[in-house]
Order: C-alpha cells, then structure tokens, then sequence
C-alpha cells in the first residue's frame, strides 16, 4: 500500500480577509513531491482557510491513490485535535468542512500530527503565493483549485458523509435534517465570506487590523485608580506580567500579528516586550497612544475624586471637552489625538494586521469613533487589563470592530 505525507496550511489577513491555502503531497518514502495544490479564496478566516487547504491536499492525494494511508501534518492545533476527534468542533463554519475532509479517505487510512510553523514551510509558501497573487486582483490557483477537486471527489465523498460525522468524535459533529444535501448546502455556505458593510461585493484589499491589546495589571489596577500619562508611569505587577505573557502566547497562536506598536509608557512597553520577544517582531514607540492624562486625579480611586473634586468630577462626567483637575487632557482631546494616531497608521499599515498595545482610554476611543458612537459611550464599555479588541480599517473608510473585551486567553 502507498503512503503519502499531507502538508497543508491556510492563512487570512485580516481574520476574516484575503485568504489562501497551500497543500502539497509528498511521498511517504522517497520526500518526492507529487502534488502541490493552492488557491486564493477571497475574503475568510485562517480557520476556514486551513480546512480548506486540509481538505485539497486530501483530494490530491485521492486523485492519486484512493487506497493509500494518509499522513496529515500541519501547524494549525486547531484542525488537527478536531480531525483526530480529541476536542469537539462547535463553530457552524467548521462542521461542514470538517465532515467534508472526513468523508475523502476512510478513517484507517489516515493519521494527523501537529508540527511547529517552520516545518511547514512549503505548504505556508504556496498559502502566501495564493493571498499574494489575491492582493493583485488575480484568482490564482496553482494544480487542481477545489472546485476541481470537488468534481472529482464528490461522486465517493456524498456516500460516506454520515459515517465520517460519526468518526469525529461521536456528537462533536452534527448533521441534522437533510442528511447529505444539507452537509453540500453548509459547505457552500462556508466557503462564502462577505466582507463587511454595504460595499460587500467590492474589493478593497486586505483591511489595516489593528488587534488592541490593553497592558498588563500595574499595582494600581486592582485598586481602580486613576492611571493616565501624568502620573507615576507604574510599571507591570507581577500578575501583569504573568497576564502579558498569556497575551504572548495567544498572539502567537494566532500567527497574523506582523507588526507591534505600542505607547510610551512603562506598563505597555513592558506588555509589548513580552510578545515582541515571543514572536521575534521589534516595537515600535508612538506617542499617540498613550492614556490620557488625569491631572491632579492620577492615583486616586474615583471614590476619592468624588469626595475632593465633587463639582469637577461632575463636570467632566457630563461634557466630553471637560478636563480634569489640575490641567488634564479631556476626553475630546483625546479623541482628536487617537484619530489623527489612527489615520498615521492606517496609512503606514495599509493591508496589514498590527498589534497596538495601549490603554483603556484609546481603545475605548478606537472603538468608539469606528462605531460612531457618542463620547458617553466611553462609560459604557468594559475593558479588562491584558484584554484584546480588534477594529478593522478599509480602503474606503469604513471601519469594522470585530471583537471587544476578550479575556479568554487569561483564564
């Protein structure tokens, strides 16, 4: 019996934007490369990107011996603890692809490893080959494209659907109603990704993602006082430092941060290191980001402002040009300073996913002015230390925010 080696890979920028996969298929015994498949999917996520190069390397391997055992390796965990059936496969997008790439080989013939990125460096190559060429407005595709694939694979793939949901992992993958039909329709469905807004069928290029990561807990953040730009610059504690590398480990998970910007001040350049160090991605200093400052506020709790500032303090919590005590910033010349920061790094980073490490008050303000929420709406957002929030910026100058408050990488 022959033996083939899959490598396959996918990737998006943006998360969800232009995507691509690669998959090569190697011969188990001599490493000769048999067959290489890629494409450019349009707009989709890395996750969505992955099973759909899993499931062409597959198919080119079928094509090549529908009675051969199947190695798979990759570096997305994800794909691979889900096809082994070890972890259940919630998200309505996976589950029809999953049952897809299930259906292609019986189980006994294929196994499935995680590898470290640069062990997949060929499938990762042909990926990028497929978003680069998408960039320049072409469908490109390299071998057979899936569409190809599936002609080729669906007369032996709609008989064996229901058996491969029960391979993975029993309930870990649901197929209701409709049986086949329904899997084929959920797969089609899938593998359509609209781009935000009204212009959804106009391309505009990969978005600038900024990924906004708050630092760290310092000494005074369980406390809740007041930490802007004027005060004592506190550095990480030590469960902010534990909390930074949490976020370092997540990011690196992710693998689409290409760029690290953070402000000026201890806790966020401390917050930065930690990641920069993890993905070997240098720091960049932008004063734009950094909090606002509380004038004479710094280091109270707002029990302790309200008792010693009680008019000031009211002022301040009704009218956004309001400055704090003792020659604070307000919160409108804080949204002017975070616009103008904006519009400099969309610019700088057009098409690419930037990691920005900063503060409550930016980010509050990053997703406040992308959703053109009132100044008020500042108080109404929730924003833990080392949480991470996601705001997507397009060629036509709209804005998408696509996460806010996430804190699952910390618990």
């Amino acid at each position: 019996m022959r033996e083939f080696i899959v490598e396959a890979d996918g990737g998006s920028r943006g998360n969800p934007g232009p995507a691509g996969y690669g998959s090569v298929v190697l011969d188990a015994a001599t490493g000769e490369t048999l067959a290489e498949a890629a494409e450019y999917l349009g707009v989709a996520t890395n996750n969505v990107a992955e099973y759909r190069g899993l499931l062409a390397g597959l198919r080119a391997a079928h094509a090549l011996d529908p009675t051969a055992r199947v190695h798979v390796r990759m570096d997305s965990k994800l794909v691979v603890e889900q096809m082994s059936g070890r972890w259940k496969i919630k998200h309505p997008d996976m589950k029809p692809l999953a049952l897809e790439a299930a259906s292609v080989f019986p189980a006994s013939q294929v196994t499935y490893e995680w590898i470290p990125r640069e062990q997949n460096k060929h499938a990762d190559r042909l990926a990028n080959e497929a978003m680069d060429a998408g960039k320049r407005g072409e469908r490109w595709s390299a071998s057979a494209s899936t569409a190809e694939l599936d002609a080729v694979a669906e007369a032996s793939a709609s008989s064996s659907r229901r058996g491969a949901a029960e391979r993975l992992g029993g309930g870990a993958v649901e197929v209701g109603g409709g049986g086949a039909a329904k899997a084929d329709a959920d797969v089609r469905a899938a593998r359509t990704v609209s781009s935000p807004g009204w212009s959804a069928g106009a391309d505009m290029g990969a978005p600038a993602t900024f990924v906004l990561l708050r630092h760290g807990e310092t000494p005074l953040t369980p406390e809740k006082r007041f930490s802007g730009s004027g005060g004592t610059d506190p550095s990480l504690s030590e469960i902010g430092r534990g909390q930074a590398e949490r976020a370092a480990v997540a990011l690196a998970r992710r693998g689409t941060i290409q760029h690290i910007v953070a402000s000026p001040l201890a806790r966020t350049r401390e917050t930065a290191a930690a990641i920069a160090t993890r993905l070997g991605i240098e720091v960049t200093v932008d004063e734009g980001l950094r909090e606002t400052d509380f004038g004479a506020w710094e280091g109270l709790t707002f029990g302790e402002v309200r008792e010693r500032y009680p008019d000031d303090l009211n002022t301040w919590l009704a009218d956004p040009e309001a400055e704090p005590t003792g020659g604070g910033e307000s919160f409108a010349a804080t949204a002017t300073r975070i616009a103008a920061t904006r519009d400099k790094l969309v610019a700088a980073y057009a098409g690419r996913t930037v990691l920005l490490v900063t503060h409550v008050t930016p980010i509050k303000t990053f997703v406040r002015l992308a959703l053109g929420a009132p100044p008020e709406s500042l108080f109404r957002m929730e924003l833990s230390a080392a949480s991470l929030s996601v705001v997507a910026y397009y060629a036509d100058g709209n804005a998408s925010v696509r996460l806010l408050n996430d804190t699952s990488h910390l618990r």
